[in-house]
């Protein structure tokens, strides 16, 4: 699933390390949302869609997340040099 960053939308990023899925240290997932809710509800759906998780498992892990607003000069504008 590919989400695209809306341009004069405030933009909130959730990260979800998942290492305790895949066992991979490195992995986490990460959602957008133009609040802090919808950018963890994009989070929990990614977790159930693409790994499998269970709500207990989804808990577990939003608990582990951290969600930041995306400073707006690093959504793009349209222009392309």
């Amino acid at each position: 699933m590919v989400q695209q960053i809306r341009q004069n939308e405030p933009q909130y990023i959730c990260v979800v390390p998942v290492e305790s899925i895949t066992g991979n240290l490195d992995e986490e997932i990460m959602s957008f949302g133009i609040s802090v809710d919808a950018a963890k509800s994009e989070a929990e759906k990614l977790l159930a869609s693409t790994y499998g998780c269970t709500l207990t498992q989804i808990v577990e892990l939003m608990q582990k997340a951290s969600i930041q607003p995306i400073a707006q000069s690093c959504a793009p504008t349209g222009d392309i040099e």
